[in-house]
């Protein structure tokens, strides 16, 4: 989610969500996925999708248990329903394109080339969370080189037993060469009852009780015909939540995390700002690929020289360019896409990206006692959080640490320099803002909160501690 300062235009992402919303009030048509989709003309079936019972009805409690849940090892991708695609082996165990089920036809909306691509598909088991979920988020970690890409959609069971059509949550790759096609979400997708805004699909109307009751994924790997390139997918993530209505949150107490803080590198977005403006017009709206990659290079993951070498070498910190660069969403014409974020830190050498929802900030201390920073959505007004300067419909941050007393040590990219984005928040207000699902904007309407989102990177193998925590947290 783009920072939106004072002057600022609307972040995309609530612009859509806004649209999609008056969009299925007045019965946005069921057929308008099918046409979002359609630039994908498959020349040979992919064979049928995966089915499986209806799931149990009814809505879950306010404040349900997040459910995360992944499929990354070789028994995950043979349970699933492969059509020409099968696991790879190395250390790290990815689906890759075995034999091409057929080709397809693709017209990229952002160059207007057709091009045909060889293509192999998986679909995941059904899956069911504990509790129906009004909000689901796909994620991913791949490697796709020049010449390939992926597309992840989602199948929702609605509690009425009624099922979404499939729905497109990104086409990816992680380049941008020529002949590639670009990076994107896809608008226009709805059935009625619920949308995709961006990157989340959601309920349009949660005040009836409706919800998605299990769910399924579908994984499309393309690639050039006549070669052996393959994509390659380590995880594949799916994160459902019942988002409860609030504007306030519970508060919590500090706990073991208070007086614990992480040397995470600071990089400040301001400082960019007017470079690169192709990428939502440079870098004052660049907090969440500069939140990325602090934890990147906290992690000790940086672009190689020859990376850079595209970048002003007059520019200061050119990582952050490159970050933002190769998150860039063509469709939503911003660097805040947040699978597209997680998916950029699984390109770096043995990285893992989860985009997830927290419960508190108690969640948060326990991974800063891992040694594992996190990366907040928040939304709010300058008076909201005392300390910022600022206000937004929408803004990424990086916490790395807790005072003594519990407040919160947030590495915060909307600072006008590096050596100013460190920053402390009241603990009260930071964790308000962050958890809660509806917030008045400075006119005093009704806008949505991002309900605890929030970005998790570590390494493919963490330290057992590490581990511990993330379990604790439904994260394997």
């Amino acid at each position: 989610m783009t920072s939106s300062m004072p002057g600022r235009p609307t972040p995309r992402r609530t612009v859509l969500a806004a649209a999609l919303g008056a969009a299925a009030v007045t019965s946005f048509a069921a057929a308008s996925s099918a046409a979002a989709a359609s630039s994908l003309a498959f020349a040979a079936p992919a064979g049928p999708p995966q089915d499986g019972p209806a799931s149990r009805g009814g809505r879950a409690p306010a404040g349900a248990p997040v459910d995360y849940h992944a499929w990354t090892s070789r028994d995950d991708w043979q349970r699933g329903t492969a059509h020409g695609t099968r696991p790879g082996g190395g250390h790290r165990t990815g689906l890759v394109i075995d034999r091409p089920a057929g080709t397809l036809e693709h017209t990229d909306p952002h160059t207007g080339t057709t091009a045909t691509w060889e293509y192999a598909t998986w679909t995941a088991p059904l899956h069911t969370p504990p509790a129906p979920a009004s909000e689901v988020i796909a994620s991913w970690n791949a490697h796709a080189p020049a010449g390939t890409w992926i597309q992840t959609e989602v199948r929702g069971t609605y509690t009425d037993r009624t099922r979404t059509p499939w729905y497109v949550m990104g086409r990816w790759t992680a380049g941008d060469a020529a002949g590639d096609i670009r990076r994107t979400s896809v608008d226009g997708q709805g059935d009625g009852r619920s949308s995709v805004s961006t990157d989340t699909l959601a309920v349009d109307k949660p005040a009836t009780g409706l919800r998605i009751a299990a769910y399924e994924l579908r994984l499309t790997l393309c690639r050039r015909p006549g070669t052996r390139l393959t994509p390659t997918v380590w995880r594949l993530g799916v994160m459902g939540s019942d988002v409860p209505d609030r504007f306030t949150v519970p508060a919590s107490v500090p706990g073991a995390g208070a007086g614990h803080e992480l040397r995470v590198p600071r990089y400040s977005q301001e400082i960019h700002k007017g470079q690169y403006p192709e990428y939502d017009n440079g870098g004052e709206a660049w907090c969440s690929p500069t939140s990325s990659q602090m934890v990147l290079a906290y992690w000790g993951r940086m672009p190689s020289a020859a990376d850079l070498a595209w970048v002003d070498p007059a520019y200061a910190d050119p990582q952050v360019c490159h970050a933002a660069r190769f998150t860039y969403d063509y469709q939503y014409k911003g660097c805040g896409n947040w699978p597209f974020n997680a998916a950029y830190a699984a390109t770096y050498r043995d990285m893992q990206g989860v985009i997830t929802r927290l419960r508190s900030l108690g969640d948060v201390e326990k991974l800063i006692r891992a040694r594992i920073p996190v990366i907040t959505s928040q939304s709010f007004l300058a008076s909201e959080l005392d300390g910022a300067g600022y206000g937004t419909a929408g803004h990424l941050m990086c916490v790395v640490g807790f005072t003594a007393q519990g407040d919160v040590v947030a590495n915060d990219p909307a600072s006008p320099s590096d050596a100013a984005v460190r920053r402390v928040y009241k603990r009260r207000q930071f964790e308000n803002i962050w958890l809660r699902t509806k917030r008045h904007n400075a006119q005093g309407e009704v806008k949505s909160g991002s309900g605890g989102v929030c970005y998790l990177y570590f390494p493919v193998e963490p330290e057992e501690r590490q581990r511990r925590v993330l379990r604790e947290l439904g994260i394997r």
